[in-house]
């Protein structure tokens, strides 16, 4: 039986992709700040999910949990960094100490993560990684002033990592959504084209990892729409973008 760890697993794309796992045929471990989400969501099916309440701006609790899904568990073959969470912030609002918290747990979460993975799966000489960022880190939109960047920089980092995990023998693949219904996204009160169910996110995604592909997208229409808005000149880009968003 392989052994899946997901994180930001108590909703949305995670708790989705886990029951999906589990229905599979997989172990899978999963891990959210809230216990409670976590115990219910491994009641459903607790033959196969295996709940670890995990904070991931802590990076002593992240390599600890990574130890134990390994011992418990069995060595990880696949990891989905899915922890992550949405603040909208504009300049009427701008905050540093909301960027810093972003950061910490859309950012440094991940990257609490990967440094137990990386090291251990580079042992084995084997092992899959999908960094979960978003479309929104393929430029700058508005009230995503802090969102937004922290979705560019897992992109970079991803890039950055790639070439050297293809030498360790770990697949590492980078997962940019758009829009898909869950409770971060029904939190948003403005329009969101190409908005898909959260069922139909993780058919792409559990599609996309079976692939080689460096990154999986979806919807596919609006990342395509989005790489070709970002290739524009910025006046013309602005131009576009204030027109789509009404700002």
């Amino acid at each position: 039986m392989s052994v899946a760890w997901i994180t930001g697993a108590s909703s949305g794309i995670g708790e989705a992709l886990a029951r999906r796992l589990a229905r599979d045929g997989q172990r899978v471990a999963v891990s959210a700040r809230g216990a409670t989400a976590l115990e219910a969501l491994a009641a459903t099916d607790p033959a196969h999910i295996v709940p670890m309440a995990l904070d991931v701006t802590d990076a002593a609790a992240c390599a600890a949990t990574v130890a134990e899904i390994e011992t418990r568990c069995g060595a990880i073959d696949l990891a989905v960094l899915n922890a992550g969470t949405h603040h909208p912030m504009s300049a009427d609002d701008f905050s540093a100490a909301t960027l810093r918290r972003l950061l910490e747990i859309n950012l440094l979460g991940v990257a609490h993560c990967l440094e137990p993975l990386l090291a251990r799966m580079a042992a084995r000489r084997r092992g899959h990684i999908a960094l979960v960022a978003s479309v929104a880190g393929y430029g700058g939109l508005p009230t995503a002033a802090a969102y937004g960047p922290t979705k560019a920089a897992l992109i970079n980092m991803a890039e950055s990592l790639k070439l050297d995990c293809d030498r360790l023998g770990i697949k590492l693949q980078l997962v940019d959504p758009g829009f898909v219904k869950t409770p971060l996204t029904d939190r948003n009160d403005f329009p969101m084209p190409f908005l898909m169910p959260v069922e139909d996110a993780v058919d792409a995604l559990i599609a996309g990892l079976a692939t080689q592909r460096f990154e999986i997208v979806f919807p596919r229409r609006f990342a395509l729409l989005l790489k070709l808005l970002n290739m524009l000149p910025y006046d013309a880009y602005f131009a576009l973008v204030r027109r789509m968003t009404g700002k």
